[in-house]
């Protein structure tokens, strides 16, 4: 079944019945296409492991990838990931915005986030209306990665994109029109030390 296209325009209020839409179809188990402060997104609830292993298909991701975690503020990121000092600090510095933040796992963090190898887990807050009000909608977190088609290096800027890249894998498609944007800056947190993985949508402060 082809997915389903909701208009939402990134104003200061977006339409409160269209993402409480998408929010129930990602209640039922749906895989979201929505947007972010960088690019476009692919999510699904917390809990929903098979929509994740289907993010996992549609972006032909490797083993060692892994989703992050969107959070809609600081107190609710805490609660999955443990914050150093200096983390912390950071975190309070670029959130919300165009950053993730890799930072050691709580054990309430799904199993479908974590290396085999390493229990860490990426976190994002975004500044971004849209993607808020979907959080705020759903009422958890949601397993998020980048809509960047696979072997691709350019994300999916507009609905058309994502319906042509990733149609078969979405039930939904939250709309706001056009973003050219790059995908967000990573950092990780390593005990104390923040180190830059990856530079990107966000400033390095």
């Amino acid at each position: 079944m082809k997915a389903l296209r909701l208009d939402v325009p990134p104003f200061d209020t977006p339409s409160e019945r269209k993402v409480q839409r998408a929010a129930a179809i990602m209640n039922e188990g749906g895989v979201a296409a929505y947007p972010t402060d960088s690019i476009y997104a692919l999510g699904c609830a917390i809990e929903e492991k098979r929509a994740a292993d289907r993010i996992h298909r549609a972006r032909a991701m490797h083993e060692r990838q892994r989703l992050a975690l969107l959070c809609p503020d600081l107190s609710t990121a805490a609660t999955y990931g443990r914050f150093s000092q200096s983390a912390f600090q950071l975190a309070r510095q670029v959130f919300p915005g165009p950053y993730t933040l890799v930072v050691p796992a709580t054990r309430e963090t799904p199993r479908v986030l974590l290396d085999k190898k390493r229990r860490s887990v990426g976190i994002r807050i975004p500044d971004h209306p849209v993607a808020q009000a979907l959080l705020r909608a759903l009422g958890r977190p949601i397993l998020t990665s980048s809509a960047i088609p696979p072997g691709g290096q350019e994300a999916c800027r507009d609905a058309d994109e994502l319906l042509e890249r990733f149609g078969p894998y979405l039930d939904v498609i939250v709309d706001s029109g056009l973003i050219e944007g790059e995908p967000s800056t990573v950092f990780e947190a390593q005990d104390d030390d923040i180190v830059l993985v990856r530079a990107g949508a966000g400033p390095v402060p």
